[in-house]
């Protein structure tokens, strides 16, 4: 506990945190409920499984507090109560997903308004299984990603975060009570902010956090004012009393929409809500980013879907929203990518990319949803939901890839790697597994999803009218070129940091990493493989989860799914044929060599006698056809010293892509605010008797309003 409070009320994040007396709280409560006795029929031991899964996670999380200086120790402790409670999850999840009605569990609780309400239907296990096994395979790897940091400060405090992230999560994704989702949601927002800050000492790392923190807050007090709207026009904080069709206004639904858009968004990281992303995962742990841009920030396109269970029938312009939305983030995610030099700030910006792919492909379910067209509303949802998962496996692997690179060179600067390809093999590979899925090219998972997502808007084109042929236009063309920059960018990205020759020092005593950070890349690497060639089993498997969200019976949703997964089976058969072709390509080739003296030479160095790693291309110059091509979009700044005379002493040149929304925008709206608070400044005296007399005045006047 000692540990916790120290790293809590750090010098540098003077943040009180009662998050430790809050899980034990937690613990005991679902301790007693757990022998509690009630009447609710629909109770069993698969539910009795998840709420010890939660309490083996929460315990686990407690345990790693007291051997803060042993990080192995604490990281096989996490590890394997996350395993222990992950596999304990399972048999609901998997229950869920076979079609089998939702299990509920419900506990009295007595927080008004509020019910430990837990259930675990389609949709959330969908979501429940990215997030657990991305998890677990982080767990697993921040073994030895951590292993030297007992030397500097304590790694207890780090674990305890992010079991409870863990917990947090999947409670956020369970729960069924206005209140319960709050505090999950809150949890969750504070446990991956004591993450991100994990290095608190750098001033960088410091503001990230703090944006962070603000940024989720903001999205937060949205979402307060939608459950505060709900609870009024239901009488009830309970989201099964909400989920009658038809049961808010079409004015207020649409408020309510906006509402949850805004507040979801925020943490899914859509434009222009996005700018505490690229910020937080470059400062966090990689570990811990891979959680938070493979499943985190899925709770808020989770959110948006469960809201869409609650307001009925959609309008068509839900379906815009979200197509819009959907293809300005992904068009200037992959911009801003493309225009990055550090490893981790790029990736960061492909989450906003693919966010917005998957909020393409959620407008396009709307639209046939509101104009009558299943198919399209099917092909829609399916590519959504299973871009969610696609983008788990792959964003996970290249987040933990990155980190390799990190921990065995010190640097992610683009331009200070080179030929990593040649001393870190495995690290290599697995990157360009992960770049090739996040690029959508076959025969891996990212292709099959954003090709569901093409099929919609090929269909809206044939069948939606002259409103659907804008709509697919625009889904086509946005999807067409998001797919064209985010291959430019992560050739740029694997090319100069793997291939060529080492740019700097840092690399030159590089080597491969230890085998727990090499096996759970290897698991998300087969992962993408896996899904992209079994496309047509989990294709066939969504019908629960699509009926989940339109409302839609099984039954009608089977056949164009199974027409779909007729369609992939012939793109995977495709697949196979090549990949086959290519084994015997590479058989033969070995074979023609076999008997033959195999040299290794110099590639062409165009007449230089003596080439140098100073002449390969730099991100900027591999980039700057591109990025000039959308200056005014990204307003990249040039700077250095061009050469000059008939003898130029020395040149360089450096290039810097700011976030504009945050500069422009976001800056002036803190600065506002700071001022409007400055002000209220003479209220602060330091005293806490007067800040006593503040409630009390408060509580009198609410009370007086309650009466008049």
């Amino acid at each position: 506990m000692w540990a916790l409070g120290s790293y809590a009320h750090s010098p540098h994040l003077d943040t009180p945190c009662n998050i430790f007396t809050c899980s034990v709280w937690l613990v005991r409560t679902l301790l007693a409920s757990s022998f509690l006795r009630t009447q609710r029929a629909n109770r069993d031991w698969h539910m009795t499984g998840v709420t010890s899964g939660l309490i083996i996670w929460i315990l686990g999380g407690l345990a790693v507090l007291g051997i803060n200086r042993r990080p192995r120790v604490c990281g096989w402790i996490s590890a394997g109560t996350l395993l222990t409670g992950s596999l304990l999850l399972m048999p609901a999840i998997l229950r869920a997903l076979a079609g089998a009605p939702p299990l509920l569990i419900s506990y009295p609780w007595s927080v008004p308004g509020g019910e430990f309400a837990l259930q675990i239907d389609a949709l959330a296990a969908w979501f429940l299984l990215p997030t657990l096994g991305v998890a677990v395979l982080a767990a697993v790897y921040g073994i030895g990603y951590l292993a030297d940091e007992g030397k500097h400060r304590e790694t207890g405090p780090s674990w305890f975060f992010f079991n409870l992230l863990t917990a947090s999560m999947a409670t956020v994704l369970m729960a069924r009570n206005a209140v319960l989702f709050l505090t999950a949601w809150e949890v969750m927002a504070l446990a991956s902010f004591f993450l991100v800050t994990f290095d608190d000492e750098k001033e960088s790392v410091r503001k990230a956090g703090w944006i962070y923190l603000v940024a989720t807050h903001l999205g937060t007090a949205f979402l307060l004012a939608f459950f505060l709207i709900a609870a009024r026009e239901t009488g009830s904080l309970d989201f099964r009393d909400w989920a009658s069709v038809g049961l808010f206004a079409p004015g207020l639904a649409g408020l309510m929409f906006l509402l949850a858009l805004v507040g979801f968004g925020a943490k899914a990281g859509i434009i222009p809500l996005h700018v505490w992303l690229p910020e937080a995962h470059p400062a966090a742990p990689s570990h811990v980013s891979a959680v938070m841009s493979g499943v985190m920030i899925k709770t808020g396109i989770y959110g948006l879907l469960r809201t869409l269970t609650f307001l009925g029938d959609p309008p068509a312009w839900w379906g815009w929203a979200l197509l819009i939305v959907g293809v300005t983030s992904g068009i200037l995610g992959v911009l801003y990518a493309l225009a990055q030099h550090d490893l981790k700030r790029l990736l960061a910006y492909h989450s906003v990319e693919n966010i917005g792919i998957i909020c393409t492909g959620l407008g396009l379910g709307l639209l046939g949803q509101s104009l009558a067209l299943p198919q399209l509303s099917i092909l829609g949802f399916a590519g959504c939901l299973l871009h969610v998962l696609n983008h788990a496996l792959f964003k996970g692997l290249l987040f933990l890839a990155a980190g390799s690179v990190l921990k065995s060179t010190g640097t992610l600067e683009i331009d200070h790697l080179g030929g990593l390809s040649k001393r870190m093999p495995w690290t290599a590979a697995f990157f360009l597994v992960g770049s090739v899925a996040i690029c959508g090219l076959p025969p891996l998972n990212g292709f099959v999803s954003e090709l569901m997502v093409f099929l919609g808007g090929l269909d809206v084109i044939l069948h939606g009218g002259t409103t659907g042929v804008l709509a697919g236009l625009v889904a086509v063309a946005g999807l067409a070129l998001i797919s064209g920059l985010a291959i430019a960018c992560f050739t740029k990205a694997f090319g100069i940091v793997f291939l060529g020759e080492p740019r700097s020092g840092a690399v030159q005593n590089a080597k491969e990493n230890e085998a727990t950070l090499r096996i759970p890349m290897l698991v998300l690497a087969v992962a993408c493989f896996a899904v992209g060639l079994g496309a047509p089993l989990v294709a066939t498997n969504l019908g629960a989860v699509i009926s989940v969200v339109t409302g839609l019976p099984v039954s009608s949703v089977s056949e164009p799914l199974a027409a779909l997964s007729a369609s992939l089976q012939k793109t995977v058969g495709v697949f196979a044929l090549l990949a086959f072709l290519c084994a015997l390509l590479a058989l033969l080739r070995a074979w023609l060599l076999s008997g033959r003296t195999v040299g290794a030479s110099v590639t062409w160095d165009c007449g230089y006698a003596r080439p140098t790693a100073r002449m390969q291309y730099t991100a900027s110059s591999f980039a700057r056809p591109i990025t000039t091509l959308f200056q005014r979009v990204l307003r990249t700044e040039t700077h250095g010293n061009l050469p000059a005379g008939l003898f130029p002493g020395g040149a360089f040149v450096a290039t810097e892509t700011s976030d504009v929304f945050l500069n422009t925008v976001y800056r002036r709206l803190f600065g506002i605010a700071t001022r409007l608070i400055s002000a209220l400044r003479w209220l602060q005296h330091g005293n806490v008797h007067l800040y006593v007399l503040y409630i009390a005045l408060t509580l009198l006047g609410l009370l007086f309003w309650m009466i008049y």
